[in-house]
């Protein structure tokens, strides 16, 4: 595992477009010293709910002089310090069409216009698969949900929105941000199911930790998932719109599987749609490290195996929305929509 801050070395000091010299020039624009930038880092990971960085000058100074490239933890919290993008920061190159300046606003002031462009420029990073599939009218949904959540009404129906990819690509945390627009709940895998897989695993006489064996694939995993639907079902019998994030990679890709899922959901009412998050092997290698999951350790101690084993074109065979995060652009712009508010959204 990677210490807090500290990056996976052969990735980061290799990531096009690196300008530790820019991080200063941030610094030193906004008048701070290392340790007023390190605790003012503190304060907005605190803020934003996220993994608050250790920040002290020494890791700030190499940050600044190049000797290590930050973690996904430091770069948002610099990002939002700074407000600023990634590439503004020097930490990458820009993707293709990436929106790289945001107004930011007081979040006191009144949701208006710019506040609504905001959420909608987010929102295009839902964009459709191979397959038709009517991205816009999506879109449109979760930002009717969002306008409900100040103005009241809704005149869509309820919504399965099932958000998949492997792990590390940031599917939860895409999952959340949809959530804070909309306030549907999240169902995510792991939290709900983790209890009951560790100690199945332990009866079986595996490892708690084990996500790879033909044990855990064959006697845990459809439990798993099992248990995930029928608690997203208890929503969808009361027609409550949900978020409902795991890797569903063996799922998306079984026709009749999704079939009987969407049978199900629209016997009651309720539309699923179906959200891919595609990412790069770096960048779910350096998202792994750094959430520090017991039941990751396989992954990073056997990384060359595991990553040979990962198809990067897979896509649901129904159609789907797709989000582009390489790099962490998705989920950096989705930082970006919160600092347009002034503050983290309810």
């Amino acid at each position: 595992m990677t210490s807090d801050g500290q990056a996976v070395d052969t990735v980061g000091k290799n990531r096009p477009g690196w300008r530790p010299d820019k991080l200063r020039q941030q610094r030193e624009a906004h008048g701070l010293t290392l340790e007023g930038a390190g605790e003012r880092l503190r304060e907005v990971a605190r803020a934003a709910n996220l993994t608050v960085p250790a920040a002290n000058f020494q890791t700030l100074w190499q940050h600044e002089q190049g000797e290590v490239y930050p973690g996904p933890h430091y770069r948002r919290a610099y990002c939002l310090l700074y407000r600023a993008t990634e590439p503004e920061l020097g930490f990458r190159h820009a993707l293709p069409d990436e929106a790289t300046k945001l107004k930011f606003t007081a979040s006191s002031e009144p949701h208006d216009g710019a506040h609504v462009l905001a959420v909608e420029r987010a929102l295009l990073q839902l964009g459709p698969g191979p397959e038709e599939i009517d991205g816009p009218s999506v879109q449109q949904r979760i930002l009717d949900a969002w306008k409900r959540r100040h103005t009241g009404g809704d005149p869509n129906r309820p919504t399965l929105l099932m958000v998949g990819g492997y792990a590390g690509s940031g599917k939860s945390e895409f999952s959340r941000f949809i959530s804070q627009l909309t306030g549907w709940p999240v169902l995510d895998k792991d939290p709900i199911t983790r209890p009951l897989v560790e100690r199945l695993l332990v009866e079986l006489g595996s490892d708690p930790n084990d996500r790879h064996s033909e044990v855990y694939r064959e006697k845990v995993r459809p439990l798993e998932y099992q248990c995930l639907l029928e608690t997203a079902y208890a929503n969808i019998d009361c027609a409550i719109s949900t978020v409902l994030t795991a890797p569903f990679v063996a799922e998306a890709t079984d026709a009749r599987w999704m079939r009987r899922l969407i049978n199900r959901c629209e016997a009651r009412g309720v539309t699923v749609v179906v959200v891919w998050i595609h990412c790069d092997l770096d960048t779910m290698h350096e998202n792994i490290s750094f959430r520090s999951a017991a039941r990751d350790s396989w992954k990073l101690q056997n990384w060359d195996a595991y990553a040979a084993g990962l198809d990067l074109d897979l896509r649901p065979v129904v159609p789907h929305l797709s989000v582009d995060n390489r790099l962490g652009a998705a989920i950096s712009l989705t930082d970006q929509v919160r600092q347009v508010f002034g503050a983290v959204f309810p």
